[in-house]
């Protein structure tokens, strides 16, 4: 994959190329070495340098004694949220996550993303008005994981052309907290190949297998069951809700 790792010896046609498998090893083993915080997130949200057997690139580690505590999201979850949305996002095969994992870190354990190289003048809103196809996926995808944050800067256009959604910390809650920019899609129909991956999602989550299973070590029982009831209803309903309340947009937008 092509986010954010290379190998100094490729040529220049395959450098920054590397498989999931490969990504996430880099992830789980490399060496980080923590370059700064990002300023505008609200979280403890730094960039580090990853070296792992020749590859080496840029990862986004969120620690766990960095999060701010929410009167609504318990302490110290939110970097388990975005592994967990990492792993739907592999379980519906839609790819939308980057490569992402739990680990131990400088600053104790926390999530560690692969870093997008992302065009910065692309934000949710010129992808929308292009009418780019991966939105509807990445806002169905919000529905499933309840997500409460999805602002315009949170989808990433890589440089390979491939739209990226990142920022999950915010997910996975039991009430209803969808809040998101992309209601400009409520009402669109999905397509069938991504309802049969919704249904499949549904059944894998609340089956008692290996996602079940991975997913009840990040979240409550509960949590696990609540985004499994939302993949299975977005299934049947076939296509994109509408706003609900007075509380449907983050702020700020981006």
């Amino acid at each position: 994959m092509s986010t954010g790792a290379s190998d100094p010896d490729a040529g220049e046609h395959d450098r920054a190329v590397v498989s999931e498998e490969r990504a996430r090893a880099f992830l789980a083993a490399g060496e980080l070495e923590l370059l700064g915080r990002i300023p505008w997130a609200s979280n403890a949200t730094l960039l580090a340098k990853v070296t792992h057997e020749g590859l080496e690139g840029l990862a986004v580690y969120k620690p766990a004694r960095g999060e701010r505590p929410l009167w609504d999201f318990p302490n110290g979850t939110l970097y388990r949220r975005e592994v967990a949305a990492y792993l739907v996002s592999e379980q519906l095969g839609w790819r939308l996550v980057p490569p992402t994992l739990a680990r131990d870190g400088p600053l104790g354990i926390g999530s560690v993303q692969l870093y997008v190289d992302a065009d910065p003048e692309v934000t949710a809103f010129e992808l929308l008005a292009d009418g780019n196809p991966s939105m509807a996926r990445i806002a169905a995808f919000d529905v499933v994981t309840n997500n409460a944050d999805r602002k315009a800067g949170h989808c990433l256009a890589g440089q390979d052309g491939h739209v990226w959604a990142i920022d999950h910390g915010l997910c996975f809650h039991v009430q209803a907290k969808l809040r998101t920019v992309l209601w400009d899609l409520a009402g669109e129909p999905l397509e069938a190949a991504d309802l049969a991956d919704l249904e499949a999602l549904a059944a894998a989550a609340a089956g008692g297998g290996a996602l079940a299973a991975v997913l009840g070590e990040l979240l409550d029982p509960d949590e696990v069951a609540a985004m499994a009831r939302r993949a299975r209803a977005l299934a049947r309903i076939g296509r994109l809700p509408a706003p609900q309340g007075d509380r449907a947009y983050p702020w700020p937008l981006v």
